[in-house]
């Protein structure tokens, strides 16, 4: 009977017999899609054509493109990151797929910065060495950033590199409403790129998944969903305008600055003050429709109109009679500074506001301007580009790419760097596993820093700085001369 019970319950709550719950069903057993799906239901902008790039990435969540254009998709629930290749073949679909790392703790956000992957998991942060040209990581994972709260709600962190070069990552609220024991939750952070300097950065944040810079000032936005349990049409989710050391009002306060009824009608003059100080929203969405990842578009591939337009990920709602948002929108600033949105990919959600066919999560751009949706309802990765189907694919044109800076090679570090090569017998090793191609994958300073998180079966010798850099020098000065580079090779060792 108990077993008859529960089941009924799911079944309620599913069908949205329970005033208030109306779940997509399938979201506890596991939905798909295919392309017969995604041409008949799917809509997109005018000016633009959309594919189904991936339909075999479940739970697919936040996304980062490489230099060479393939794709890096989290999958907090199996503990993994996966690449994508670029599709180079013009069938719309990516070329290959393959885990690229996996037993981790519940990783989400995803960054690149030089040459390093920075994977946000539930509970720190960590980076590996990665190559873009082969899209191989080159090293071991180290955790940075460590003992951070996941338990609870929202256990999710994203991270971002600012314009600033410092890193930011969001972390949400424990629970519905409720006064946070642990500061770090319901917050935004930020650290510099080795880890250090850590802080919180805003407060008030009940659930800022999505943030990015606009292109247009390099302030900082951020979305944020709003809490449950307070009817179908309040409170409304946030995009909020983030700035440093500013608070966001929750528990206190809901929308622009409007009380709320378990922690803010009522209260002392403390919790008001803390409410009429309280940064208000620059836009509100729908109640319920749980904005993620957001996007401002930067290619100049992008038609004029989506040019530092941003895109917003409505992940779809749970707690309304009847089911909203479902979609991805476009927002557009006025000259005046006023938000304006639209419908940018949606179907989603039928039009009887019954059948759910996908849950978008993140959205990613390349710098040709294909645009990449992630969804972690029907396991699935769709690509947006500009144009039509007669037109010719962003993906398959060349790839940008910008010669590299010639290799200024310190002379008295490359001598200290070959009595370190010739001390610790490197030759040994590298006889049967030559070094190539170093000066193609890394920068002196990243090939430096590489020794830090050394593949195996390489040792970490603990290095010095001073070290590093010179290894780095001695290398990569054999290289070019193995390569016929002018002059002849010096002799360090004398």
């Amino acid at each position: 009977m108990a077993l008859i019970a529960f089941i009924g319950l799911i079944v309620a709550a599913t069908s949205g017999w329970i005033p208030g719950i109306n779940v997509p069903w399938k979201q506890l057993v596991g939905a798909s899609t295919d392309q017969q799906t995604v041409e008949h239901e799917l809509k997109v902008a005018e000016g633009f054509r959309l594919d189904l790039f991936s339909q075999d990435v479940p739970n697919a969540r936040f996304m980062a493109t490489t230099r060479h254009g393939d794709l890096l998709v989290s999958q907090p629930k199996l503990g993994r990151v996966s690449l994508l290749k670029a599709d180079r073949n013009g069938d719309g679909q990516s070329d290959h797929q393959r885990i690229l790392i996996e037993d981790l703790k519940r990783p989400h956000g995803l960054a690149l910065y030089e040459d390093w992957l920075y994977i946000a998991e539930s509970d720190g942060v960590g980076r590996v060495a990665f190559d873009h040209s082969d899209g191989r990581l080159a090293g071991r994972y180290q955790k940075i950033v460590t003992g951070l709260g996941d338990t609870g709600n929202h256990w999710t962190k994203t991270i971002g590199l600012g314009p600033d070069g410092w890193f930011y990552l969001s972390s949400g609220s424990t629970c519905n409403v409720c006064i946070e024991e642990d500061p770090q939750r319901a917050t935004i952070m930020r650290f510099r790129p080795d880890g250090s300097d850590f802080q919180i950065f805003a407060t008030g944040l009940r659930n800022s998944v999505g943030f990015d810079w606009s292109p247009k000032d390099g302030a900082l936005y951020a979305t944020d969903n709003g809490r449950d349990w307070l009817g179908n049409d309040f409170p409304p989710c946030e995009l909020n305008r983030i700035e440093q050391g500013r608070f966001y009002g929750w528990p206190y306060a809901n929308g622009n600055r409007v009380p709320d009824p378990d922690f803010g009608v009522g209260k002392g003059e403390q919790v008001q003050q803390r409410i009429a100080q309280s940064v208000p929203p620059v836009y509100e969405f729908r109640a319920h429709n749980a904005p993620l990842g957001m996007r401002f578009l930067r290619s100049p591939e992008q038609p004029p109109k989506y040019r530092e337009a941003a895109l917003v990920a409505l992940h779809g709602s749970w707690n309304r009679d009847v089911k909203d948002g479902y979609k991805v929108v476009s927002l557009h600033w006025d000259e005046h500074g006023e938000i304006h949105a639209q419908d940018f990919v949606w179907g989603f959600l039928d039009s009887s506001k019954s059948n759910v066919f996908g849950r978008p999560v993140d959205v990613v751009e390349d710098v040709r301007g294909n645009i990449y949706i992630s969804d972690d309802y029907a396991g699935a990765i769709y690509r947006v580009q500009p144009g039509t189907a007669n037109e010719v694919s962003v993906a398959t044109r060349p790839p940008i790419s910008a010669p590299k800076k010639p290799l200024a090679i310190d002379g008295d570090a490359a001598r200290q760097g070959a009595q370190i090569f010739a001390r610790r017998d490197c030759a040994r090793c590298h006889t049967q596993a030559p070094l190539r191609d170093l000066s193609r994958k890394y920068s002196l300073k990243q090939l430096a820093d590489y020794f830090d998180t050394p593949t195996p079966p390489m040792p970490n010798y603990g290095f010095s700085n001073s070290q590093k850099r010179a290894l780095a020098h001695y290398l990569m000065e054999r290289e070019l001369h193995s390569q016929g580079s002018p002059g002849e090779p010096q002799d360090y060792l004398r």
